[in-house]
């Protein structure tokens, strides 16, 4: 067999390798409707951890009320209160909410975990935590979940008393 034609069936198995090897990854690939549907699966998990969590928040923290967010904003849970607070004969209202939700499915193919925390009209975090979903680590989620409630109520309590 001369040169050339062994030239040639190297460069046809070549190409049947490489066609080999992206076929597989094709098959490998996540498509459109796999990634949504494996949003879905981690949204309903972690906002029912959301709303367990503000639960229990609120019923360490009585006067806070409870709401559950769905829709274009995401879903997840929040609580809320809103203290008057009069000093001096003078009357000011002092604003608390935790609000938590999993961003809607995007073309970023990400799990988007959102967190805006305000005590006493001040914002002490406003923070985002996301992943390729395809990669998606549901229990660093939920522990991500658990630190920010814990961080609110501790940060809650050493403000309440002031």
């Amino acid at each position: 067999m001369e040169f050339e034609q062994r030239l040639q069936k190297a460069i046809q198995r070549g190409r049947q390798l490489g066609n080999q090897r992206r076929s597989r990854e094709e098959a490998e690939a996540l498509n459109e409707e796999d990634l949504k549907s494996l949003h879905s699966k981690h949204r309903l998990v972690l906002s029912e951890k959301i709303e367990s969590c503000a639960k229990q928040l609120q019923h360490h923290f009585p006067g806070f009320q409870f709401e559950t967010i769905f829709g274009e904003r995401g879903w997840g849970a929040a609580v809320s209160r809103d203290d008057i607070q009069i000093s001096s004969g003078k009357r000011s209202n002092r604003y608390s909410r935790l609000e938590m939700t999993i961003r809607p499915f995007s073309e970023a193919h990400v799990l988007d975990l959102a967190v805006k925390g305000t005590i006493h009209n001040k914002e002490i975090f406003n923070q985002n935590h996301f992943e390729k979903i395809s990669e998606t680590d549901q229990d660093s989620f939920v522990e991500l979940i658990d630190l920010w409630v814990l961080e609110y109520a501790e940060l809650y309590s050493a403000k309440g008393s002031s």
